[in-house]
């Protein structure tokens, strides 16, 4: 059976996919499991010698001054995740929990936070056995840390908060012994290194970040059907135009394009009908290939941050030299920044399918296709309002694009003065990423309905292979119907990721 190995070091955003999605147990590296148990001997030692050390007995935020007594230790920890468990709003999908707290098992697993192999074990058993932590969405603020969130994930491994497992919605205390894993009392320094981190804004973008490769390169297939469909002019296209203003993302999403029409007989020669397109189509490499390249970014940081400890303070041990740093790894800049880019980027991708769309509906510009792509218009309406909810989708996500990582209000009495919002950032970014999958599957379904009243013997390679996989699970609407009914089959065949992985085991797209 599969299991993925947490090391801090080589995990990878399909990782998490596959522990969030999948339900793939998790398994650490025995190489993380000597470097936890030397940081954990090393935070012994600091409270057997009384060292005043932040986090570990000191107060936290803006109580940092205030020392706490020995004999307390323990009780600040648990103090810790009761009150900072203050979420408020909707609850987290179990997909976005699961990451949740395969990410923290993963920062953990570097070494660098004094966590106990006994504490860490719960976590990771609780993950394998599907105990799944009622989660807030709302509260964080992206600096310090995910604290709000992630001290909800914390409760039922002390026997408080709420959770989910096997389908029924228990305390965390009953939902523990149902799956018979024993609860625990945190020691010194394990609250804090249970919630201080990234991991709330992390397990929903990752999530976002590996839908939006999905929604990107489903553009480029979804584009390419509509450029068929509205016989548009292929010269646009052409690998010297791409390479004259060489942007890595432009060149790629034209070369898609080119391999997925390849011997098309439907697309167009400049000048054979007309001399140029309008820019949803004649600029679908330059739109999808922007979006391309700030993906690329996006991927990057994220990647780097799967593997990354972001609680405060962290524990070096070199060699017997020991240092405990306070630091600031817990700030969600990079992730907020990289998730608002997200936002905009995709949003993009959404705004000219959208546009794509309306030119295969509206007879004034689909180039002698069917008023709505119905015959007998009028007493039918066909897929005229399709188009109603893909702009709906697209005004949407313009509001949902306005960065949260540029606001900033300050916490814990001034202490935190500057923070990321985020989780804020990542939760937008997450919602655009779904409205765009699902504006695109709109434009397929109206693509396919178009290439009915065309030469269907005259598609692409690749075009062929994605309309017949279409036409699988969605027939040709001849009269009308109830539409949504038909909308939700092409939504879940591109959100799946199912009609992309076809396509890819038969063209090489990138």
């Amino acid at each position: 059976m599969k299991k993925i190995v947490l090391d801090g070091m080589n995990v990878s955003i399909e990782d998490i996919v596959d522990v969030s999605r999948n339900n793939v147990s998790v398994v650490l590296a025995e190489e993380s499991i000597k470097d936890i148990k030397a940081s954990r001997i090393v935070v012994d030692k600091i409270v057997a010698d009384s060292t005043r050390i932040y986090g570990i007995n000191t107060g936290f935020g803006k109580l940092a001054t205030i020392a706490v007594s020995k004999e307390d230790n323990a009780k600040l920890q648990k103090n810790l995740i009761m009150s900072h468990a203050v979420g408020v709003g909707e609850e987290f999908s179990t997909e976005v929990t699961r990451a949740m707290m395969a990410l923290r098992i993963n920062a953990l697993a570097k070494g660098l936070s004094g966590i106990s192999m006994e504490t860490l074990n719960v976590l990771i058993e609780m993950l394998n056995k599907g105990v799944h932590p009622i989660i807030r969405q709302q509260g964080s603020v992206g600096a310090s840390g995910d604290l709000c969130p992630l001290a909800h994930m914390v409760l039922p491994m002390i026997g408080l908060g709420i959770a989910e497992y096997q389908g029924q919605r228990l305390s965390g205390k009953e939902a523990m012994e149902k799956a018979g894993i024993k609860t625990v009392a945190l020691k010194e320094k394990e609250g804090l290194a249970l919630i201080n981190g990234t991991c709330s804004m992390m397990a929903v973008g990752v999530l976002a970040t590996y839908d939006a490769i999905v929604a990107v390169k489903t553009a480029d297939i979804v584009g390419a059907l509509s450029l068929e469909a509205l016989l548009g002019v292929i010269d646009a296209f052409d690998e010297r135009i791409h390479l004259a203003r060489p942007q890595e993302g432009q060149i790629t999403s034209a070369k898609n394009v080119r391999m997925l029409t390849e011997k098309s007989q439907l697309v167009t020669k400049q000048g054979e009908l007309r001399l140029q397109d309008s820019y949803s189509l004649r600029c679908m490499p330059v739109v999808h290939g922007a979006a391309r390249d700030a993906l690329d970014y996006v991927i990057k940081t994220v990647s780097i941050e799967i593997n990354s400890a972001t609680d405060n303070p962290l524990i070096f041990n070199d060699g017997g030299k020991v240092d405990v740093f306070s630091g600031s790894n817990f700030h969600g800049e990079p992730i907020a920044i990289a998730m608002d880019t997200l936002a905009i980027a995709i949003a993009e991708i959404a705004n000219i399918s959208e546009r794509r769309l309306e030119k295969l509906v509206n007879p004034a510009l689909n180039n002698g296709l069917p008023a709505f792509l119905i015959k007998n218009e009028g007493l039918n309406s066909g897929i005229m309002m399709t188009q109603f909810p893909a702009a709906a989708l697209v005004s949407e996500n313009k509001v949902l694009c306005h960065p949260a990582s540029v606001d900033s209000i300050p916490t814990s009495a001034n202490q935190e003065d500057h923070v990321s919002m985020g989780t804020i950032s990542a939760r937008k970014g997450h919602e655009v990423v779904k409205n765009t999958l699902t504006v695109l599957s709109l434009e397929l379904l109206a693509a396919c309905q178009a290439l009915d009243y065309r030469e269907k013997n005259n598609l692409g390679i690749g075009t062929e292979i994605a309309y017949k996989e279409v036409r699988k699970k969605v027939d040709f609407i001849s009269e009308d119907l109830v539409l949504y009914l038909e909308q939700d089959k092409c939504i879940e065949l591109v959100k799946s990721g199912d009609f992309l992985k076809k396509i890819e085991e038969e063209v090489e797209i990138k």
